[in-house]
């Protein structure tokens, strides 16, 4: 796992792993700090909580780190609204052994990208968020359309 961006993104994310730690998520792995065999770089350690709610800054915010905050959900339908109740949307995993339920479950989702069961990147896809993630698109057909100028001719020949 390489290192974050820059000193200020390794800050960021250092102190959303102090926040998640102070609103009550349970640690399960890493924490804050740089991982131990790393004494510079913006390195952080690869860090999950369990027990996050819905209202914790680490489930609401987009940390850009290697920080994976897990919420349990007793229905589909309140999956779907934990997954959709954030000002962000850039992406989203769907797991399931049913790829019909995968896809249905992934048509809900408010996220320019919904990953089903761990599929790769692929550059030739739109690639942009929804809400706050951003509405403008990258890679494929829509980001080459990005650098198009469109221009509508109006009227009748004279």
């Amino acid at each position: 796992m390489g290192p974050l961006v820059s000193q200020q993104q390794f800050d960021k994310v250092q102190n959303l792993i102090q926040i998640g730690m102070g609103e009550g998520a349970t640690l399960v792995a890493g924490g804050p700090g740089r991982p131990a065999e790393l004494n510079r770089g913006y390195y952080v350690r690869p860090t999950v909580f369990g027990d996050v709610t819905p209202d914790m800054m680490i489930a609401r915010e987009e940390i850009f780190g290697p920080v994976l905050s897990i919420l349990n959900y007793d229905t589909e339908d309140e999956a779907i609204a934990i997954a959709n109740d954030t000002p962000f949307g850039l992406a989203g995993f769907v797991q399931s052994k049913d790829a019909d339920r995968a896809r249905r479950i992934a048509n809900r989702i408010r996220a320019g990208r919904v990953y089903l069961n761990g599929a790769a990147f692929d550059r030739s896809l739109p690639f942009g968020g929804y809400k706050q993630s951003g509405n403008g698109r990258e890679f494929g057909l829509f980001g080459f359309e990005e650098y198009l100028e469109v221009k509508a001719i109006l009227g009748y020949p004279a």
